[in-house]
């Protein structure tokens, strides 16, 4: 019979469906997946429900609810400053994964370049490639997973249509600085590329750093397109709220394959999320805060089982080498074996780089902070009997 998709075709089960079924198996505490375990705010939720049963619940605009495109450009200005078009310059979708698919579907053509920093969230390369566009990696160095400006120089091409660029950043918890993100943007200006930037942790920021949009900096409010999830503003995942902001020259052909994707979003949690970015700033550092809380509970039992803990700034994630607990396997192997001997479940960090990248680090994994205060405790009382096991 005739091939299928080569890119989705080949793709194997993920690294993420195995620990989680993993996890499943052996009743473990499952610190592999990122999402929260409580319900979201209350508030947000009744606005939901009210929306459902007052109506309107037939197709919405197709680039969004105007309540909600409106809500997004006000806070594009109170948070960073952006004067946005809500009228050609915003775009909802159905979850930051279907915005992602929607820019590289609108921006890339086959032959172009596009360059990701790896470690890199596992959907990027895909994407890209079944866009017919052939990814370019540039690897941070740990542990503080520095940007190497150098090499991120020597990837960009004639070629080179965008880079993609996550900030904060799944899996390391990076928050890139101020002078790494002019070293982009000079980059990008310099090659007359674009930028897609995946900011959905955007207010997941913790110890005094702060989240600098590449968009606000000179040059870049033409070449960016942002992407943020309600998901992740308000623990609500499993709603798939997610919106895209950009000069109009980007998002009409964005909009144009987000028309073929999903075409639209659920209206009633459209207006949910408007009336949500409307909360005073007490509710956005109260999140930031809780979770900052959450990280460092999480860092403490982790260094007293004997891991070293590398810096997380952002985002729901935490890395550690696991060396120092004597394990000589990869990191697949150890998640595999906590998994199973210490019932709790991580992800190992090799799965966010391409499986041809050089140097790959096989001794680091991931742990997911945004749950329970109990959970996060238990899961560490659990290592640390494992660790004195082994």
């Amino acid at each position: 019979m005739r091939p299928v998709n080569s890119v989705f075709g080949n793709l194997g089960t993920t690294i993420f469906t195995v620990m989680s079924a993993l996890a499943v198996e052996h009743e473990a505490i499952n610190l592999g997946q990122g999402f929260p375990d409580d319900e979201g705010p209350d508030d947000v939720r009744a606005a939901a429900a009210k929306a459902l049963i007052d109506g309107p619940n037939q197709y919405p605009p197709m680039p969004g609810v105007p309540a909600l495109r409106q809500a997004v450009a006000v806070a594009n200005k109170r948070f960073y400053g952006l004067d946005i078009d809500w009228q050609k310059e915003v775009l909802v979708t159905s979850g930051a994964t279907e915005a992602l698919g929607d820019c590289l579907m609108g921006l890339l053509n086959p032959g172009d370049e596009a360059i990701i920093l790896e470690p890199a969230y596992d959907s990027y390369k895909p994407m890209i490639e079944a866009m017919g566009a052939k990814v370019v990696s540039v690897a941070l160095e740990p542990p503080f997973w520095s940007l190497p400006i150098e090499k991120l120089a020597s990837a960009f091409s004639d070629k080179t249509k965008l880079i993609l660029l996550n900030t904060p950043m799944n899996p390391t918890g990076k928050v890139f600085t101020l002078v790494e993100l002019q070293a982009i943007a000079d980059l990008v200006v310099r090659h007359d590329a674009y930028a897609v930037c995946d900011e959905v942790y955007e207010h997941l920021v913790f110890s005094g750093h702060r989240h600098i949009p590449l968009m606000t900096l000179p040059g870049m409010r033409e070449r960016c397109v942002r992407i943020g999830s309600a998901g992740k503003t308000f623990s609500l995942t499993g709603w798939k709220i997610g919106y895209i902001t950009g000069p109009e020259h980007l998002m009409t052909p964005i909009m144009k394959a987000h028309q073929f994707v999903t075409f639209t979003t659920p209206p009633a949690l459209q207006t949910a999320i408007a009336f949500g970015l409307g909360k005073e700033d007490s509710y956005f550092e109260a999140l930031a805060s809780s979770l900052e809380a959450k990280r460092d509970l999480m860092a403490a039992g982790l260094r007293e089982v004997g891991f070293d803990v590398l810096p997380t700034d952002g985002t729901y994630f935490i890395t550690v080498d696991f060396r120092p607990l004597g394990f000589n396997g990869t990191d697949e192997e150890f998640c595999r074996d906590i998994t199973v001997k210490a019932k709790v479940a991580a992800i190992p960090l090799s799965a966010f780089y391409a499986p041809d990248a050089p140097q790959v680090p096989r001794h680091l994994v991931r742990f997911c902070f945004c749950k329970q205060d109990a959970i996060i405790t238990e899961a560490g009382a659990r290592l640390k009997d494992y660790a004195a096991r082994s």
